[in-house]
């Protein structure tokens, strides 16, 4: 039984350990008291990750979370979606494209086409802070390093998030001073062409202990597991809610100390 006991406590400390990310870096205060509107804000005619999307949520003091794909010409695009079918009614995907196609390709309609990278962070100037997400095609490092390259002199406050922790890894190793997030959620709910380990792992944050995230970006209706919350109890990491679409809700993220990525609605001002 003492064997049995010994076992135990050492899975219960392993655990504790997986899941603690980087503790206390101060640059992370640089994002907080800020909500961040989510694709910009966009709706009611507004394209999501859409220049006027930006410019809206600039007008209100808002941050913003913007999604960057690698183009074929090593520039980024901001877009959601790899395949361009959902947002622009094209053919074919994002990283297929080079800087001049992407004016080819007209949001949801509406006269804005897909932005760069450049262009948001030449309106945004560091008026407020951004929430970047990687979206990787089998390119993480890639990836990674052209937008650490483009953010190397922007004078603004950003993070770089992904759900690849090896995008999270590689700015761990190669861009140590960049707050980095891990994007996450109760993969069992979301994603069944995933395998089991691969979804214990990033449901659970277990891989924090490698990757070191400075916070956790976590679907805030799956919150209730115990992993985020020994994240944010345990080892004070931030926590940041996603995507938050109420404003009933969004006083429960207020309530609970998590930064907010809303849309669909506006918070109080900044």
């Amino acid at each position: 039984m003492v064997y049995i006991a010994i076992v135990v406590v050492l899975l219960i400390l392993l655990y504790l350990f997986a899941i603690r990310g980087r503790v206390g870096y101060k640059k992370l205060s640089e994002l907080q008291g800020f909500d961040y509107a989510h694709r910009g804000l966009h709706g009611n005619g507004v394209a999501e990750n859409s220049m006027t999307s930006f410019r809206k949520a600039l007008e209100k003091g808002y941050g913003i979370e913007l999604d960057i794909h690698l183009l074929k010409d090593g520039n980024l695009a901001v877009i959601h979606d790899c395949a361009l079918k959902r947002t622009t009614g094209g053919e074919g995907n994002i990283e297929d494209l080079t800087t001049e196609e992407l004016k080819l390709y007209n949001l949801e309609n509406t006269e804005d086409t897909i932005p760069t990278f450049k262009e948001v962070l030449d309106l945004y100037n560091g008026a407020a802070p951004l929430i970047v997400e990687l979206k990787p095609l089998k390119n993480q490092a890639a990836l990674a390093r052209a937008a650490a390259d483009m953010l190397k002199d922007y004078k603004g406050s950003y993070c770089i998030e992904s759900f690849d922790p090896r995008c999270i890894l590689w700015l761990k190793k190669n861009r140590p001073e960049i707050i980095r997030g891990q994007l996450a959620q109760n993969f069992f709910k979301t994603d069944d062409k995933l395998n089991f380990f691969i979804r214990l792992l990033l449901t659970n944050n277990l891989l924090n202990f490698i990757t070191k995230p400075d916070f956790v970006a976590y679907n805030f209706a799956h919150r209730n597991i115990l992993a985020t919350r020994l994240c944010q109890k345990l080892w004070k990491m931030q926590m940041v809610g996603w995507t938050i679409r109420t404003k009933e809700t969004q006083k429960q993220v207020k309530a609970e100390n998590w930064l907010s990525i809303f849309e669909y609605f506006l918070p109080e001002e900044n």
